[in-house]
């Protein structure tokens, strides 16, 4: 109703020049092409307005069970998680959480899951690490991240993180690789918990460099991708998450 009522308005007050004399009380239209471009110029700034909220808006919208995410970016291997999938990740990093006194968590290239954290538990510390300059909005929690120079982190960032959940953009072993020297620079030497989402493809390349095993629980995207996806953990969660996947 807003971008109509705005329309309306400038519809009746923008003057176009025409032939002959013009007088003042003349009630004057755009043109056909200039309405269409304010159109599409109202249109791009309603969906510029309308896409993430920074983090601190998402976390005070408690009433409303809807996360808004910004459009995926296919050419940066952005693929968003369908709700179920981020809501139980979201809570198993927030049962984690509760282990740690002022637990830090750590999310390498998931921005869907920072969104759900927050608005999950607001209070909860948590650092996106993400190439995509869009998520800026977030503030002094997020960093720009390319997993090309893995270690290119600030200092305070060093071996702080109780907990990392880590989506590597793209299913190869060079990836994952320079992906895991970050995270062992992120996580705390003392005693931290992985939780690595990528395909199953990966899983020999995960056990061998991090160690981790996959649970039952499958991760699923909204683009309903090809390559079937994992999580997999460090640890033993028990009963959730469907426990651990049995060797066969």
């Amino acid at each position: 109703m807003e971008k109509e009522d705005e329309l309306q308005k400038l519809n009746g007050q923008v003057s176009a020049p025409r032939d002959g004399d013009v007088e003042d009380d003349d009630p004057l239209v755009l043109s056909s092409q200039a309405l269409a471009a304010l159109q599409e110029f109202l249109a791009d700034q309603n969906k510029a307005v309308a896409s993430t909220p920074p983090a601190s808006s998402v976390a005070g919208e408690e009433a409303s069970d809807k996360v808004e995410l910004v459009t995926e970016d296919w050419r940066l291997s952005q693929f968003w998680y369908e709700p179920e999938t981020a809501e139980t990740v979201a809570e198993e990093v927030v049962t984690l959480s509760q282990r740690f006194s002022g637990c830090r968590v750590a999310c390498i290239a998931c921005p869907t899951l920072y969104v759900y954290l927050k608005k999950k538990d607001p209070s909860l510390q948590v650092q996106l690490l993400e190439y995509d300059m869009r998520f800026e909005r977030y503030g002094n929690e997020f960093t720009f991240y390319d997993y090309n120079e893995p270690e290119d982190l600030p200092l305070q960032l060093k071996h702080c993180f109780h907990i990392i959940v880590a989506d590597p953009p793209y299913l190869s072993r060079e990836c994952l690789e320079r992906v895991s020297q970050t995270i062992s620079f992120l996580a705390s030497p003392v005693d931290s918990l992985l939780l690595l989402l990528t395909g199953e493809v990966q899983r020999e390349h995960a056990a061998e460099l991090l160690g981790v095993r996959p649970c039952v629980f499958k991760p699923h995207h909204s683009s309903k991708l090809g390559n079937e996806f994992r999580l997999f953990i460090s640890y033993d969660p028990g009963t959730r998450l469907g426990g651990l996947e049995e060797d066969s």
